[in-house]
């Protein structure tokens, strides 16, 4: 391998080799039958693809199906963005993000529904930009993107990534009942704004949340800082019988929970989902290079990879992120 060669693809270790190559912002849907569902940005931006397995690592070989393209003009219609796959009062569902070849930076979040249960297979129908609710003047005016959709107690709750209208475009997360899968029943909470040092690395970013729940509480991550080496993940969490609409009751973790390692091969970690292995061991399904040197614009770089990391728990019942229990397939 040459210099360039190596400069690009970097040192592969036993930690960083990838789970699934060239698939950015990562989400895996665990069905209720047992079955893995996976989705992502792909390099090109231009369409949403599927792949269905019986196991996690069944994902990484699995046939992929492009299940919507993007349009050629107008809405939709370029930078298709961090697809989710949900399966909500009995239907499937994509969250997902686009912009338009006439502005590319329009990004704007959509919702697409299945017209089945098989959502590999049966048609996929535009749902449009997620509604707001009537009393919500602010939420989806400006760059929107990196929606997930999460249950408590009977309720559906969508957070997702919005750069401030005004001044240098700061990218905070907020949080909104759901009234329907496609309309919020609340107006916008905001949720987190790039606080901290590590935040505001070259960009100031939340973006990419994901949620999960064990030991009474509900763990948010999310990702921040520019795309490059210095993206990395940090963490909101929240007590059960606490009012998730309420900032004040979520906590906020100081440092990032998730950064790059030059020891390990891990460079810019981040936008990740949770789900379990087949006994129920939960993971962390994120995206890195194995690689520091970025030629160009980072968001075209290709190389950001699928990995999979077995999460531990400490003594306080906080989830653990540590690269060496990243799983080699």
């Amino acid at each position: 391998m040459n210099t360039a060669e190596q400069r690009r693809n970097g040192t592969i270790t036993e930690y960083n080799k990838a789970f699934i190559e060239q698939r950015a912002d990562p989400y895996v849907y665990r069905h209720e039958d047992g079955s893995y569902y996976f989705t992502a940005s792909v390099p090109a931006y231009d369409r949403i693809i599927l792949r269905k397995a019986d196991t996690l690592a069944g994902l990484a070989g699995a046939e992929e199906v492009t299940v919507w393209h993007c349009h050629e003009t107008g809405i939709m219609s370029m930078h298709v963005w961090a697809p989710e796959l949900h399966y909500l009062k009995g239907k499937w569902y994509i969250y997902f993000a686009a912009g338009e070849v006439e502005d590319k930076w329009a990004i704007r979040p959509y919702v697409l529904e299945c017209q089945g249960q098989d959502p590999i297979r049966d048609p996929w129908k535009e749902m449009g930009k997620i509604q707001r609710s009537e009393d919500d003047i602010y939420s989806f005016e400006a760059f929107s993107l990196d929606a997930t959709v999460f249950e408590h107690r009977g309720e559906l709750y969508y957070v997702w990534a919005e750069k401030v209208s005004v001044g240098i475009q700061i990218s905070n997360l907020y949080i909104a009942r759901m009234e329907t899968p496609t309309k919020l029943a609340t107006a916008q909470v905001l949720l987190t704004t790039p606080d901290y040092d590590w935040e505001r690395r070259d960009i100031w970013v939340n973006e990419g949340p994901a949620v999960i729940k064990k030991n009474g509480r509900i763990f948010l991550t999310y990702s921040a800082s520019a795309t490059g080496e210095v993206y990395c993940m940090g963490m909101l969490s929240i007590g059960e019988d606490e009012d998730v609409l309420d900032p004040r009751a979520w906590k906020k973790e100081r440092q990032p929970v998730l950064k790059s390692s030059r020891e390990f091969g891990i460079y810019g970690p981040g936008h990740n989902s949770f789900t379990t292995l087949e006994d129920g061991t939960e993971v962390c399904v994120y995206h890195a290079r194995t690689y520091p040197e970025i030629q160009g614009d980072p968001l075209y770089d290709p190389n950001r990879h699928a990995m999979v990391l077995k999460l531990d728990w400490d003594e306080k019942g906080y989830p653990v992120f540590d690269i060496r229990n990243n799983i080699q397939f």
